[in-house]
C-alpha cells in the first residue's frame, strides 16, 4: 500500500469513529444534485454535519457511502468541489481547505467546510510592498508586523512569509513572497499560527480593514523580481527598508529609484536599531535623509513630527521615517498605527483587468492564475478572455472560484492579490505577463508602441537598436528602443518607439514601465499604441 493511501486510509478510520460530521460522497453533480428539493436537502445535511461538529464538517469525496475508495476523475471531481461549495454558500458555510490524493488512476479528496459564509470583499484593504537591500530585514519586519512576534535575532520571524524552503534554508528570499494582517475596532488582526493556512484566512475574514504585504527580493541578482513586485502589483504604499548596521547601499538607491518611478507614497524603516548605538541610528537617518532630498523628496521623522503629520503629509513627496527592530519590537506599534490609519492611495478605474504573475495548477481544480486585480472587480462564475497567446489571440475561460490568501471569496476587487481556478484552459497555456478581461471586452495586443522615457542611468548613449529588458505591469520582456532623436544620453528625456522581441502583450496609454540592462536604467510612460496587424 502506498504511503499516500496508508494516510488516506487512517483519515477515513478517524472519520468513521468521528461520526457525525463526518459525510462519504462518491461524486456531485449539477444536473443531479442541484435540481428539484435535492439542493435543499444536501444543504440540510450540510447544516446537520456541521452542528455535529461544532461549526466544522468533514467531506469524503472519490468513496462509496460505507468509506471504500473509488477515486473519480479530475473533471468530475472539480464538479464536486463546485457544487459542494453551493451547498455550503446554501448552509452558510465556506470550503476552507482541500487535500486530495491519487486513488486507482482517480482522485480522492477531503474537503473541511467551515461555519461562516464566504468572505465578502468590500473593507478596505492597503496593499504595501517592500523593498531594500539584502540582510537590511525587509521579511523579518513583515514578519513581526503580521504575528506581533519578536524576531530571535537570526531571521525567525521571516518564515512566516510565503517562502520556499530553500529561502528558509539560505536565508534570502528568491521570489516575491506575500503576508496579511488586519485591523477590527480593538486594534491589529494578526495571524496566530503562520504555518497553517486557516489561520490566515481567518484574518481576512475577521478583519474590517486588511493591510497585504508584496515582499520583494533584496539580493542584487533578482533586481529583475523585486521590479516585477514594485511595477507588476497594483500598490498603495512602499516601505523602503535600511539597516541601522549597514546604511544606504547602491541597492537602497536602486530599489528607490524604482518606488519614484511608480510615483509610490513611501515610508522608509530603519530596521536593527537595536544592533547599534544611538549615535549611529542618527548618523544612518541623516545619511537616508540626505538620499531623499538627493531625489527632490522631503523627509519626515515620525518620532518627531508624530504619526498625525506622517498620515497627512505622506505622498509622491513627503517620505516619513520610522525607526524599527523587529527583535525588541521598537516602533513596530508606529508602523501599526501609520497601516490603519493611511488611506488608500490606488484607483479603481474601468472593468475588470488582471495582469497574470504567476499560474500553477491544484488537482480537483485546475489552472489557477494569480496577480493583483488592477481594476473593476470579478466574480466566481464570471466568463473572461486570457491573453495574448504567442500569436496575439485571446482565448475564453470561465472563472471556477477565487481565493485570497487562503482563504475563499465570492468577488475580488481592484488591489486584491489573488489567485483565479480557470476553467477552459491547461495552467501549461498560462504565463506571466498574460491579462485576464471579461468575455465582452475587445483587446488589441501590440508587439510596438511610443513611449516618453527617462535614462537614469547609462555608461554611453542609448541609439537605435538598444535592448533592454522593459517591466511592465507582470511583463517582463526584451525590446528594442528606436529612438526619435536617434540616441539618448545619461539624463535625457526623450520619445522612443519600444518593440517587444519574441511576443506581442497589451499594453495601454499611460502605463508606466521600467527599462534596465546590466547597470543601465530608465523609466518610462506609454504614450501611444500600435495594434497588431
Amino acid at each position: 500500500m502506498s504511503r499516500d493511501r496508508a494516510l488516506l486510509e487512517r483519515a477515513l478510520d478517524r472519520g468513521e469513529q468521528d461520526g457525525g460530521n463526518v459525510e462519504f460522497k462518491e461524486r456531485l453533480s449539477r444536473d443531479v444534485h442541484l435540481e428539484g428539493g435535492r439542493r435543499e436537502s444536501l444543504a440540510a445535511q450540510l447544516r446537520h454535519r456541521l452542528l455535529s461538529g461544532d461549526g466544522e464538517a468533514t467531506y469524503v469525496v472519490g468513496v462509496t457511502d460505507d468509506g471504500g475508495l473509488a477515486g473519480v476523475d479530475a473533471d468530475t471531481f472539480s464538479e464536486t468541489m463546485d457544487v459542494l461549495s453551493l451547498l455550503a454558500e446554501e448552509a452558510d458555510a465556506h470550503i476552507e481547505d482541500v487535500q486530495t490524493w491519487g486513488i486507482n488512476e482517480g482522485i480522492v479528496g477531503v474537503a473541511q467546510v467551515r461555519e461562516g459564509g464566504v468572505l465578502e470583499t468590500d473593507d478596505e484593504h492597503v496593499v504595501v510592498g517592500t523593498a531594500g537591500h539584502v540582510d537590511h530585514g525587509k521579511s523579518t519586519l513583515v514578519g513581526s508586523l503580521v504575528t506581533g512576534k519578536p524576531d530571535d535575532g537570526d531571521g525567525a520571524t521571516r518564515a512566516f512569509l510565503d517562502v520556499q524552503p530553500h529561502e528558509v534554508e539560505r536565508g534570502l528570499s528568491a521570489d516575491l513572497s506575500y503576508a496579511v494582517y488586519g485591523f477590527d475596532d480593538e486594534g491589529p488582526v494578526r495571524v496566530r499560527n503562520p504555518n497553517r493556512k486557516a489561520d490566515r484566512a481567518e484574518v481576512v475574514q475577521e478583519a474590517d480593514r486588511l493591510v497585504s504585504f508584496v515582499d520583494t527580493v533584496g539580493h542584487e541578482p533578482w533586481l529583475r523580481t523585486t521590479i516585477r513586485g514594485l511595477v507588476g502589483q497594483k500598490l498603495d504604499y512602499g516601505l523602503l527598508v535600511v539597516a541601522a548596521d549597514d546604511g544606504p547601499t547602491r541597492t537602497t538607491r536602486e530599489h528607490l529609484g524604482v518606488l519614484l518611478a511608480t510615483d509610490l507614497p513611501t515610508i522608509v524603516a530603519i530596521t536593527k536599531t537595536d544592533a547599534v548605538d544611538e549615535e549611529r541610528v542618527e548618523e544612518v537617518e541623516r545619511e537616508v535623509e540626505r538620499l531623499l532630498r538627493d531625489v527632490d523628496k522631503s523627509p519626515l521623522r515620525v518620532a518627531r513630527h508624530g504619526v498625525d503629520a506622517a498620515i497627512e503629509e505622506v505622498s509622491e513627496r513627503v517620505v516619513p521615517i520610522v525607526e524599527t527592530s523587529a527583535i525588541t519590537m521598537d516602533g513596530l506599534e508606529t508602523l501599526d498605527e501609520l497601516f490603519d490609519r493611511l488611506p488608500k492611495t490606488s484607483q479603481d478605474t474601468g472593468e475588470f483587468r488582471m495582469y497574470v504573475d504567476r499560474s500553477y495548477s491544484v488537482t480537483g481544480v485546475g489552472a489557477v492564475a494569480s496577480g493583483t486585480v488592477m481594476a473593476g472587480e470579478v466574480e466566481a462564475g464570471d466568463e473572461l478572455l486570457i491573453g495574448p497567446m504567442s500569436d496575439g489571440r485571446f482565448q475564453e475561460v470561465e472563472v471556477r472560484s477565487i481565493e485570497m490568501h487562503y482563504h475563499r471569496v465570492d468577488t475580488a476587487q481592484a488591489g486584491r492579490i489573488v489567485g483565479i481556478a480557470l476553467k477552459g484552459i491547461q495552467e501549461s497555456a498560462i504565463e506571466r505577463g498574460m491579462v485576464l478581461l471579461p468575455r465582452d471586452a475587445d483587446p488589441e495586443p501590440v508587439r510596438e508602441f511610443e513611449a516618453e522615457v527617462m535614462v537614469l542611468n547609462h555608461p554611453t548613449r542609448i541609439g537605435e537598436g538598444y535592448e533592454p529588458v522593459v517591466h511592465l505591469e507582470t511583463i517582463g520582456e526584451a525590446a528594442a528602443f528606436y529612438p526619435e532623436d536617434g540616441r539618448l544620453l545619461p539624463g535625457d528625456t526623450g520619445k522612443t518607439t519600444v518593440e517587444f522581441k519574441f511576443r506581442p502583450y497589451l499594453v495601454e496609454e499611460g502605463q508606466k514601465f521600467v527599462f534596465r540592462e546590466g547597470r543601465s536604467k530608465g523609466v518610462g510612460t506609454v504614450t501611444d499604441v500600435s495594434p497588431m496587424e
